[in-house]
């Protein structure tokens, strides 16, 4: 049974009335997780199955697969696509050897960078979270640092936040700028409260992304494809943080409803061409 706080319920009011055949279909890549005696496992956590669900939508998990024909049936069927986090994203996309071995997921990276591109032409709804907006970046050119210790100084007068922390509360402030899709999304707050559970971040960052949120201790925490439909990523979690936060439901409720104007668009197209 789906559980939604009181608050969150005021802003999926509408949500909860769309017909099941007009909520958009979103795609999701799945975890990847050894298994000793069973066969291996894929799987979504649940809450970001539930936050898809309370928003309005349907969540689709993917297989891991780098075929293009099925991936190319994927991006087809679904209206939107979310990119959840994970293992870290192979540092070898930009030059550099990995730390550890264990911390990737080849078979993911395969899929997600093929995904991400093909999404990227066929201009659908994208929202990437934590992995998922550090892979966006190397996708597109950018670097990552393995590292959060291995950056520069923070601001000045800062110090850095501790970047991995309990999920389920807020961990430190960042700060959006005001003329971004972000910013919107986030029903127009231009500062927030987020969770955190990260060691990389981004470093040099790519032409195509446009950064639009920082933590204030200078970490890049958001980014956005400006001249896409809605193509955002955001180092945080919102999968857990709609459970306490009104600015991440906004934020799940912004993705939904432009999938779902997508889906629209889409099934009117179809229609007229019959």
């Amino acid at each position: 049974m789906l559980e939604i706080p009181s608050f969150a319920q005021q802003v999926f009011q509408d949500s909860a009335a769309i017909p099941v055949d007009e909520r958009p279909l979103i795609g999701l890549t799945p975890r990847f997780m050894k298994e000793r005696g069973f066969s291996d496992g894929e799987s979504i956590a649940e809450v970001q199955m539930d936050a898809i669900l309370a928003a309005g939508g349907i969540p689709v998990m993917m297989p891991l697969t780098d075929d293009d024909a099925l991936i190319d049936r994927y991006v087809e069927m679904c209206d939107g696509f979310n990119l959840p986090g994970g293992q870290d994203v192979d540092p070898r996309n930009w030059g550099e050897e990995p730390r550890d071995l264990e911390r990737l997921n080849p078979r993911r990276d395969a899929l997600e960078f093929k995904l991400v591109k093909k999404v990227y032409e066929a201009d659908k709804p994208l929202f990437a979270i934590c992995r998922g907006l550090q892979l966006l970046n190397v996708v597109f050119g950018g670097t990552l640092t393995q590292e959060l210790r291995k950056l520069p100084a923070p601001r000045e007068g800062h110090a850095y936040w501790s970047h991995i922390v309990d999920l389920t509360i807020p961990a430190h402030m960042v700060e959006v700028d005001e003329d971004s899709l972000l910013c919107r999304a986030l029903g127009g707050e231009k500062s927030i409260q987020a969770n955190s559970f990260h060691d990389e971040a981004l470093c040099k960052v790519a032409s195509e992304l446009h950064v639009v949120a920082h933590s204030t201790d200078g970490i890049i925490e958001g980014a956005e494809i400006p001249h896409k439909r809605w193509m955002i990523g955001v180092q945080w979690h919102p999968e857990y943080g709609w459970k306490f936060s009104k600015a991440d439901c906004m934020l799940w409720k912004s993705f939904i409803d432009a999938a779902r104007k997508y889906r629209a668009s889409r099934l009117r197209g179809i229609s007229c061409a019959k």
